[in-house]
C-alpha cells in the first residue's frame, strides 16, 4: 500500500486570506499617511487682509454747486504687501463724486460720511482690493 501525501487544504486556504489581510493593512497605512499629510501640509486659510502702509495723496480743489469749492486731502490705507499705488484713480473718483454737490449737504456729518463710504467702496473696486481704507486729511469748504 502506498500512501501519497495529500496537500493540506487548510494551508492553501490560509494563503489567500493572509494575502488579503496584508493588502488591506497596506491600503489602510497608505490612506492614513495620505490623510495625515493632507492635514499637515495643506495651506492655511487666508484670514482678512492685514493693513500695510498709508499713502497720502496731494490735496485737490473740487468745484461745488453755487460757486463754492472743496479742498480735499486724502490718505489711502494699503493692504500689507502693497508698497505704493498710483493715486490718480482715487483723485478722479473723488472729483466725480464730490463735484456739483451742494455746500450745505457736504457740511453735514451724515452726508459727508455717506459720501466717504461710497468713495471707499469705489476705491476698493478700482484698486482690486489693494486699498483697505480711506482717510480724509483735509476737508475745507468755501
Amino acid at each position: 500500500m502506498t500512501v501519497t501525501a495529500m496537500p493540506n487544504s487548510d494551508t492553501q486556504d490560509q494563503r489567500p486570506r493572509k494575502r488579503g489581510k496584508v493588502i488591506i493593512a497596506v491600503l489602510l497605512v497608505v490612506l492614513l499617511l495620505g490623510g495625515g499629510a493632507y492635514f499637515v501640509l495643506k495651506p492655511s486659510k487666508a484670514g482678512p487682509p492685514q493693513p500695510g502702509p498709508v499713502d497720502a495723496l496731494d490735496s485737490i480743489q473740487i468745484n461745488l454747486s453755487g460757486g463754492h469749492y472743496l479742498r480735499l486731502g486724502m490718505a489711502l490705507q494699503l493692504r500689507k504687501g502693497v508698497s505704493e499705488i498710483d493715486g490718480s484713480k482715487a483723485l478722479d473718483a473723488a472729483i466725480n463724486l464730490f463735484s456739483g454737490q451742494a455746500l450745505a449737504d457736504i457740511n453735514t456729518g451724515q452726508t459727508r460720511n455717506s459720501l466717504k463710504a461710497k468713495l471707499a467702496s469705489q476705491l476698493t473696486t478700482l484698486y482690486h482690493g489693494d486699498v483697505m481704507g480711506l482717510y480724509f486729511t483735509e476737508f475745507v469748504t468755501q
